[in-house]
């Protein structure tokens, strides 16, 4: 083979190795799912706590990505997180349906979970969900699992037994 046609299936290597580098950073950041053009609606949802959740977290219905999280603010006069939404146009919801922070797994990364309510009106653009549920945050529900031990005081020990009489023992035949 000669110098020149080394040189050229290297170079188509290296390429193709650049390519797989850049599809894993797309995959690793979230951004792989994105589509130019597509149509979208944004929507906005309160919360208590948002826990770890991210931007670009997944928004999904029935274990389906149906949008991403564009936006994490904070309410200075409400004290609670907006997120905003950015949901597909395909999917529409009724604007009583339910707004959670899940985890995926154990400890997995968080996303936002949509479970549709029964109204006939559906989320307009720039709509506020009002049916919301914070994130679980697993250190406050260990410390409440402690705290909550520590109230009931150590476990009652039970008194000993009062010794029993024993049994008759059979009478020897003569």
């Amino acid at each position: 083979m000669s110098r020149d046609k080394v040189d050229v299936w290297v170079g188509m290597f290296v390429l193709l190795g650049a390519a797989a580098l850049v599809f894993l950073a797309l995959q690793a950041g979230n951004l792989g799912s994105m589509r130019l053009g597509q149509s979208t609606y944004d929507i906005k949802a309160n919360f208590e706590n948002i826990g770890g959740l991210k931007m670009r977290a997944a928004v999904k219905s029935a274990g389906v990505v149906i949008g991403r999280v564009v936006a994490i603010d904070f309410d200075d006069k409400r004290f609670q997180a907006v997120a905003t939404l950015q949901l597909d146009s395909r999917y529409r919801f009724p604007d009583d349906s339910s707004v959670k922070i899940l985890t995926s797994g154990l400890l997995g990364e968080q996303y936002i979970g949509i479970e549709a309510g029964g109204s006939d009106d559906l989320f307009k653009a720039g709509s506020t969900a009002k049916y919301t549920q914070s994130a679980i945050v697993l250190e406050n529900l260990i410390s409440q699992f402690l705290y909550g031990k520590a109230a009931e005081g150590p476990p009652a020990t039970p008194a000993p037994a009062a010794a029993a009489p024993a049994a008759p023992e059979p009478a020897a035949k003569p």
